[in-house]
């Protein structure tokens, strides 16, 4: 995260999301498919369908920011699909 960069929300896509998606893509998915603000002051992580990988979409001042983490061996704990498509934290 970049310093002075203020996150009130988290969201956790729950249904995993093609993983060739690049900012664009997850932005639009933000906004088209989950029904929020991509450009407020929140996190949007999303993960693959193995769970071993998590991208995380973030507006910072003016312009996106995506993080990439990758598992060699484990997998990532998940919650599973439930009544909305994101989870808050």
């Amino acid at each position: 995260m970049h310093p002075g960069c203020r996150i009130e929300q988290v969201y956790l896509c729950r249904e995993p999301i093609d993983f060739r998606k690049a900012i664009h893509g997850l932005s639009v998915l933000v906004e088209q498919e989950l029904g929020l603000d991509p450009f407020g002051s929140a996190l949007y992580v999303f993960i693959n369908r193995q769970r071993n990988r998590i991208k995380v979409l973030y507006w910072h001042r003016n312009g996106f920011c995506m993080w990439l983490k990758r598992l060699e061996s484990e997998k990532f704990a998940w919650p599973r699909a439930g009544e909305s498509n994101t989870q808050t934290i």
